[in-house]
Order: C-alpha cells, then structure tokens, then sequence
C-alpha cells in the first residue's frame, strides 16, 4: 500500500493507538518520540495538517518550512531507526505530510527515551527517577507533584524545563546539609554551600530563557508566517546553518539575547508571536526583570553587590556585600517561573495549535 493510499484510507478516523493527527509541524523531537513509540507498539501512521479543535478538519500544512528536513532530523534522534515511510500527499485538494512506521522487533529509543502508545497518546515508559528522600522538607514533594500535573497537554518546550525543575529539587533534597543546614528559610553559612545556592539560581533563570526560545521554535514551525519580517539576516548567519531548523532555532536563540541583558520589556517588544499571547502583564515584566538581575549578580559577580544592582534593588543592599537567597525563596522563583511557562504554553497552544505531548 502507497503512502498516499495509507492516508486515504486512514484519514478522519479517530486517534488510535496506530494513529494519529497534528495540525502543524511539531519539532523534530516531538516526532521522534511519537515514531518511537509507534514502533515500539504496532506500527502506525502520523498525518500532519489535520486539526482536531471542533472535530476533526483538514486545514493543510504549511509548505514555507519543508517538513521533509524536520522529519530527517527526528530520524537522527532514535537509535536504532525503524522502517518508516514519509512524505507529501493529497487529500481533498490539500497537502498533508504524513509518515507511516513499521513496527520494530528491536526496542527504538530517542537519546535513551523509550516511548510506547497507551490507546491515543504517546507514553513514556522509562522517565528519570524522581524518588525524594523519606522524611524530606515537605515543600519540595509538594512541588514536584505539582510539576508533574503541569506536564499534561503541554508542549516539549515546558516539558523540558519542568523536567529540569524537578531535577533541581531533587538536588536541593538531596543537599540539605550544605544548602539549608539550619531549615529552609535560613542562609546556608557553609561556603560550598553559598556557591550551590548561586549555581541551581542561575540555572532555574537560565532554562526560563531556554524555554522562551523553545516556545518560539514551536511558533515558528507551526506558523512560517510569524517568522517573515524586514529585519535584515546576515548572510553568513544563514549559510552556518546546515538547514531551516538549525537557523529557525539561531534565530529564536536570537531573540532571547535581550533576556540575558535583563531586558524583559525589549525582549517582549521584539517578539509579536510572544506579545500577542499576553500572558505577561507589566508587573510579571518587572518582576522577571528583578529575578534576572539577581542571576546576573550570581552569574558574572559571585554575589557581590554592586551599584548596578542597587539600581533595581534600591532597599536593604550595600555595594560590595554578598547577596543571598534561602532555599525557600530559590524554591519561590522554581514556583513563578513554572507558572509563568505554564501561562504561556497554554496561551501559545491555543493561539497557534502547538502540538502537544
């Protein structure tokens, strides 16, 4: 049977446990890891260009970005590959993709990951160890149940940075005789101790400006259209790249870069796709604005104050004096930033039809 036969006889049947449908063009990891489990399964068929908000439509996929590269990609990413099929067919005067897969005799991970299908939805059936210790600081389990709440229906953007979340927690249970030694609202006195706290901050701020990237990578391949502008691109920028992908995510990295210079405002001002979603009104702006300049003061200073940072911190901070968060308030900044992704993927996803997982 013809890839285009396949699609034919499959299309507008309800999802499956062998099918399944994406109004857009998902990631090439989103995809990976949905052909790794239908080969770990039965077999199964992926069409892109069906959307399933108010019953299932054919609305068609955008050509502007080739879905045949994005494809190669995800193929890269499992180990070994399976037989698949894939390309560009017709139904009803309009273009879909579609990839068919064959089920594996041999188990098909993606960097590691194995995926199976539980009726419609994608499962992963070896997720990393999230396991407290007993008797721990009651908050940081209270928070990781609420991560794993925050993963249904989102995207592999905000899946990723509450994966990383739920590692830092798990770092700070494990460390609490160097990190809150005398109780989570209490600064550590321990040196090695102060520069851990420093460490997990900056990475907690480091992957919300890892997640806005992402999210503009899945805007960008779901709607081509919001990434056409008349803002120059250096040719050089455009040849470094080996495909469309690689310089789409160069160039979400790109519009990040006024985050790592504490310029919220500018960052949301140059990005209409992030804008439009408003899901971050000006005190959330000025807010996010304090937390990164506190990881600036973490990153580049070691957490020595300076007049810089009395700026934005006018009260209570000497030039020169050594700033210092508990853990409870590191574990404040893991609870917004989670919340604030979540408000975004939410508006994004409806917005734009981001595939989800």
């Amino acid at each position: 049977m013809t890839l285009q036969e396949e699609v034919s006889k499959s299309i507008l049947k309800h999802e499956s446990d062998v099918l399944e449908y994406k109004a857009v063009l998902p990631p090439s990891k989103s995809i990976a890891q949905i052909i790794s489990s239908f080969a770990n399964t039965s077999g199964g068929l992926l069409i892109l260009g069906v959307t399933e908000i108010g019953g299932l439509k054919v609305s068609g996929l955008s050509e502007d970005f080739r879905a045949t590269s994005i494809t190669h990609k995800a193929l890269d990413l499992l180990s070994p590959k399976p037989i698949v099929d894939y390309g560009y067919v017709q139904y009803e005067g309009k273009k879909l993709f579609a990839i068919t897969v064959k089920k594996s005799q041999v188990i098909i991970s993606v960097e590691g990951r194995i995926y199976k299908r539980e009726a419609a939805k994608t499962v992963l059936t070896n997720p990393v160890s999230n396991i407290l210790s007993p008797g721990g600081y009651p908050r940081i389990a209270s928070i990781n149940d609420s991560m794993e709440l925050l993963k249904e229906g989102t995207t592999d953007s905000k899946f990723k940075i509450l994966e990383h979340y739920q590692s830092m927690i798990k770092i700070v249970d494990t460390l609490k005789q160097l990190l809150y030694p005398q109780g989570p609202s209490s600064y550590t006195n321990d040196k090695e101790g102060k520069v851990l706290t420093r460490i997990i901050y900056s990475s907690v701020v480091d992957s919300f400006e890892t997640y806005l990237s992402d999210v503009l990578f899945e805007i960008y391949l779901a709607k081509p259209q919001t990434l056409k502008s008349e803002q120059l691109v250096k040719v050089e920028d455009v040849l470094n790249c080996s495909d469309i992908q690689e310089f789409i995510t160069f160039w979400a990295k790109q519009k990040v870069s006024k985050l790592q210079k504490g310029s919220v405002k500018g960052f949301i001002s140059d990005n209409k796709q992030i804008k439009d979603l408003n899901a971050m009104d000006a005190i959330t702006q000025n807010e996010i604005e304090k937390i990164l300049q506190i990881r600036h003061l973490y990153a580049h200073r070691n957490g020595i104050v300076d007049d810089k940072f009395i700026k934005y911190f006018p009260v209570g901070h000497i030039s020169g004096s050594e700033h210092q968060l508990c853990i409870d308030e590191v574990l404040n900044k893991i609870e917004y930033l989670s919340s604030i992704a979540d408000k975004i993927d939410k508006a994004a996803i409806k917005k734009y039809s981001l595939s989800t997982i």
